[in-house]
């Protein structure tokens, strides 16, 4: 059964920094795109980041230069650093991969920042 699995979120002050966590099990870690997406109310789901199994990385325009996406194969787990926050950037934040042609979302991880 596959799993992912997000902490992190909290609230913080405009300009201040998170680091989000997503620890999957039930899938080789490795060989998969991982991706992380936020929601914000009364908005639709968004990608923010992804990160290939080659490490290869892509971001939103929004995020380039605040946020960096990151993996450690080791731990099955992957890595949002989100820095110098703005209030915009207040949402859930969903882990997502696709696994033998199915898409898994984890639970999602609050993010507020406070202006």
């Amino acid at each position: 059964q596959v799993h992912l699995v997000e902490s992190g979120g909290g609230l913080v002050q405009a300009g201040g920094s998170l680091r989000l966590s997503c620890v999957a099990s039930g899938i080789t870690f490795r060989v998969v795109t991982m991706g992380w997406h936020r929601q914000a109310p009364g908005k639709q789901r968004e990608l923010v980041a992804v990160i290939t199994s080659d490490g290869v990385t892509n971001y939103a325009d929004s995020v380039k230069g605040r946020f960096t996406i990151s993996r450690d194969n080791a731990k099955n787990t992957v890595y949002l650093q989100m820095n110098s926050l703005k209030p915009e950037d207040t949402a859930v934040y969903y882990c997502r991969t696709s696994w033998r042609s199915t898409t898994y979302w984890g639970q999602g991880t609050q993010v507020t920042v406070s202006s």
